[in-house]
């Protein structure tokens, strides 16, 4: 096996644990608010808080990768991670939930910066965009295992089984810790670290200010759609009149377009370029919202989500991609995990929003037609400040 393809199955295999957890709490918000009696509001909640500590997680440890180095950070973000999901197997209540689902985010949220980071670093300039898609379809594998595990095991056995399966990702940590290189290439080559102040005021600076404002309207309104829409997915569908088992079912089927939209995304990133394959896949998505918000029977459901899944993860792999190929290395993480952090504040909202407009009796049309226009807007801002990065070598 090739340095490059074992260093993606490593870390790819990490990414695979952490869309486990996002996953199941889609479906989790059901089983939950039945057992606990939660209104839609509580429910929007659990999502925001988790996104709290994604939006934190991404904001500290994409800063401490670039002072301690990748690999360690990736290793302590997984244990945090995999050891909180492992204690909410054992919530008793509604409010321990919350505290707990904030540390996994905290977790995740740290993890995910400092993987594409890492990635990008190690492999060349031909194939790091590509590569990186190709990370990123991890995600789309462990959603799919998360909705496999909800239709086989919640039903039958409960919510809490689930979680302690992801939890012994802990144990991922080891396989890391062998594999993975203890400096990137790029990490090698700084001969002084700036503290965090001074990254932070580079980012911000003239020469990257530009591309700083572009990166965070576009992650703040893609996570805004992303963890509004999927996050709410399954509730959606029982709102919509569809059983529980049904609903996770159907969920089933539109994760499996997930798979085709990066490999799809991987194919073209380095054809067309960035700007084109993420705006491209960024349209489908908006076009695919609102045709999600005006579906009224299971065919047209199943085909608008199956859409969704396809353009939206499609354009998260580029942004993936995109995102460290605008900073030099020495801010890069921190550059990466605070665009992501912004982002984030997007992610809480979007939960949070449409629990507020379900418990108000808003029409699914409105809904997912706000979600739609948030990533036009997205598109407008990557058309109007980015800059194309194909073939660009990063230091």
């Amino acid at each position: 096996m090739s340095r490059t393809n074992k260093l993606l199955t490593v870390t790819g295999l990490a990414w695979l644990f952490d869309a486990m957890d996002v996953g199941l709490l889609s479906f989790l918000l059901v089983a939950v608010k039945q057992e606990w009696g939660l209104s839609q509001v509580q429910v929007g909640w659990i999502g925001s808080v988790n996104s709290i500590g994604l939006a934190l997680g991404a904001l500290t440890f994409g800063a401490l990768a670039d002072q301690k180095g990748r690999k360690p950070i990736l290793i302590f973000t997984l244990l945090i991670f995999s050891i909180a999901s492992g204690l909410s197997a054992f919530a008793t209540g509604y409010a321990i939930f919350l505290v707990l689902r904030f540390f996994i985010g905290l977790g995740l949220g740290g993890e995910l910066p400092v993987a594409s980071t890492l990635v990008a670093e190690n492999v060349p300039a031909n194939t790091r965009a590509r590569t990186i898609v190709l990370l990123e379809s991890f995600w789309a594998v462990g959603w799919l295992v998360a909705s496999l595990l909800s239709y086989f095991v919640i039903p039958n056995f409960g919510w809490r089984i689930t979680l302690l399966i992801t939890a012994m990702a802990a144990f991922y940590g080891l396989v890391i810790r062998r594999h993975v290189p203890a400096n990137t290439i790029a990490e090698s080559n700084i001969v002084k670290k700036p503290s965090i102040g001074e990254r932070y005021r580079l980012i911000f600076s003239r020469l990257y200010r530009r591309q700083t404002t572009m990166l965070w309207i576009v992650w703040f309104m893609v996570m805004f759609s992303y963890y509004g829409i999927f996050l709410w997915l399954p509730s959606v569908l029982v709102e919509k009149g569809f059983s529980m088992v049904n609903s996770f079912g159907y969920v089933v089927i539109m994760t499996l377009a997930q798979l085709p939209g990066y490999f799809t995304a991987a194919w073209l990133i380095e054809k067309w370029g960035r700007k084109a394959v993420l705006t491209t896949f960024l349209f489908g998505t908006a076009l695919s919202s609102v045709a999600f918000g005006f579906a009224s029977n299971i065919t047209l459901i199943l085909i608008a989500g199956m859409l969704l899944s396809f353009f939206n993860l499609g354009a998260w792999g580029a942004l993936y991609a995109y995102t460290p190929e605008l900073y030099p290395t020495q801010v890069r993480a921190t550059a990466n995990g605070a665009a992501e952090a912004f982002g984030r504040l997007g992610g809480i909202l979007g939960p949070l929003l449409l629990g507020i407009f379900l418990a108000h009796g808003y029409s699914f049309e409105l809904i997912f037609g706000i979600f739609g226009l948030a990533v036009i807007i997205a598109i407008i801002a990557i058309l109007t400040l980015g800059h194309e990065t194909i073939g660009t070598d990063i230091d």
